[in-house]
Parts: C-alpha cells; structure tokens; sequence
C-alpha cells in the first residue's frame, strides 16, 4: 500500500482554491471606494496602509500577503503608500481612523469598518486577525474546510482519503498540530505505524508538545504495548483468577483490553486495581488510566465515563 506521507513535499492540495484574480492590489485615492468599500460589500477588505520608509511595514505586508493567498479569495487586500495618497489618508483621519504611525492595517466588510491593527504582526496573528474576521463575514479559512473534510473522511472510515486531505493541509499549515495528529492517526488506521512514528518525529518543535500530538503519541504506545499484551490475555486473566490483588495483571488486562477495542471493559480494570490498592507501583493504574484518556482524546465517550467513575473513586 502505497501511503508515503512527506510534510515537505509541494504540490496541489485537495479542497484548495482553485485560481482566481489575484486578491491583492495597490490601491489609490481615485480608486479606494471601488476597491474598498464598494468591494467589501462581496468579500472582507484589509487595508493595508504603509509607506517606503516604515521599518515594520517590510515585515508585516509579505505575511498579509501570504495569509490573503491562502485565503484563496475569500479576503482581498488593498496595499496603500500613505505618502503617495497624504489626501485620502487625511481625509480618513478626520474619520477617526488612526493614521499617523505605519503600518496601520484597516478591515473593511460591508461598506463599514470592521477592525484594525497597529504594527507588525507575525504570520500566526495576522491568520488569527483575518480568521476572526471571516468568522464575523459569516465565514472561515479554506484550511478550516479542509480540516473538516479530513476530519469527516476519518470518521467515515476513509483513512487512505483522510492521509491524503490531513497531508494536504500540513503542506498548507507546516505548524498545524491537527493535521500532523491526523495524519499519524490515519497512518495508524492503515496499520503503517512506522510510517506514523516517522511523522510524530518530523513534527516541529514549537508543536511537538501540542495535546493533539501527545494524544497521538500515547496511541501509537498503547498500540505497541497492546500487541504484546493482547498475546498474553489468556495468562493476565489466569493470574488474576490466581491471585485478584495481582495489580500488575490487571494492569497489563487492561492494555490487552484497549488493545482490543474494548474500552469500557479496559476502565473496568483499571478501576477496579485503584479501588484494591490506589498507590500500588506509584499510583501505575490511574496513570495507565489517564494515558487511555489522553490517547483516546479527553472528549471521547469513554474518555468521558472513564473521568466520571475516576473522580467518583477518587472524591467518594
């Protein structure tokens, strides 16, 4: 089966936008009220006012002009040299709009202003900005689509269709912990689990601690550990008929059991070994208990009951 997943490929990816005009132009006094405000009555306008001598400006405008691309037209950006238009910046300072530093960044939707900001932004805020204002426009990043999509195809049991839009969004998004996570959780379901440790390692630094990446980490153990143990049930099981205080067999049950797919019957277990001896082995069962949790992911259902019948045990 050929599911290769390389982070640092290029190429198309599914559910991108497919090509447009170009959303991102110099604009003018003669033509702000075409391109502005006429045109954000369509689609959400930024404003992007700068001058040639502003130090900040060389920054800030090439990460507003990657985030607008990525948008793939659902945000335009109009880029406007305050010294070139002095007229249309005064007469928008007599409207209250603060333009007497650069850079000044103006969202326009609906003929009105939105928002604004002041300063050089980093890529990962000015996504934030433009995602907040497409949310307030009623709607959202093509990323977000296409998470969405990976994320159905997932739980559709599509996992080669899943690598395939999780690997595209990573290309999208190389900071993404949801896509990494779904990627190596597509790998998983394919029964690559070498490939999806490769992903896990290939993972960047300021994500790698991310839950969606621990949570995946912690699966990909539990699934080591859980072929082992799911060989031995019948011996863990004998043990414990042997001997109910054998605290590491229950232990190493319960592993089998998640291995298994039986989730509930794994809390059983390791519930019942906290009630017998809760300190046992440096509290192991209710970290056991808790690595389920986190591999599982914390709003899963049996994460979910798990939780409740911890806490009662814990609190009763």
């Amino acid at each position: 089966m050929d599911v290769i997943f390389d982070p640092n490929r290029q190429g198309s990816a599914p559910g991108a936008a497919a090509g447009g005009p170009d959303p991102i132009k110099d604009g003018d006094q003669k033509s702000f009220m075409q391109d502005v405000v006429n045109a954000s009555r369509e689609v959400p306008v930024l404003v992007d006012f700068w001058a040639t001598w502003c130090g900040p400006c060389k920054t800030l405008t090439p990460a507003l002009e990657k985030v607008v691309r990525a948008a793939g037209g659902r945000v335009r950006l109009v880029k406007i040299d305050i010294d070139q238009n002095r007229s249309l910046v005064a007469q928008l300072t007599q409207m209250g709009l603060p333009l007497q530093s650069v850079p000044t960044v103006v969202a326009f939707w609906q003929g009105q202003i939105l928002d604004l900001f002041q300063g050089a932004l980093s890529e990962s805020e000015v996504k934030k900005f433009i995602e907040g204002l497409l949310k307030a426009a009623g709607g959202q990043m093509p990323t977000a689509d296409l998470l969405a999509e990976a994320k159905a195809a997932a739980e559709e049991g599509d996992h080669q269709g899943a690598l395939q839009l999780f690997g595209a969004l990573v290309q999208q998004e190389p900071e993404n912990p949801e896509a990494f996570a779904g990627v190596a959780r597509a790998l998983m379901a394919l029964e690559e689990e070498e490939q999806a440790q490769q992903v896990l390692a290939s993972v960047p630094a300021k994500i790698k601690d991310h839950a969606e990446i621990a949570s995946v980490r912690s699966a990909l153990e539990l699934a080591t550990e859980g072929r082992k143990a799911r060989a031995k049930l019948a011996e863990f099981e004998q043990r414990l008929a042997a001997d109910p205080n054998d605290h590491q067999a229950r232990i190493d049950l319960s592993v089998a059991l998640n291995a298994a797919g039986e989730r509930e019957e794994a809390v059983e277990a390791l519930v019942e070994a906290i009630k017998r001896d809760r300190a046992w082995n440096d509290e192991a069962a209710r970290k056991q208990l808790l690595k389920f949790f986190e591999a599982w992911g914390f709003d899963d259902p049996a994460s979910k009951a798990g939780r409740r019948k911890l806490s009662a045990l814990l609190f009763s």
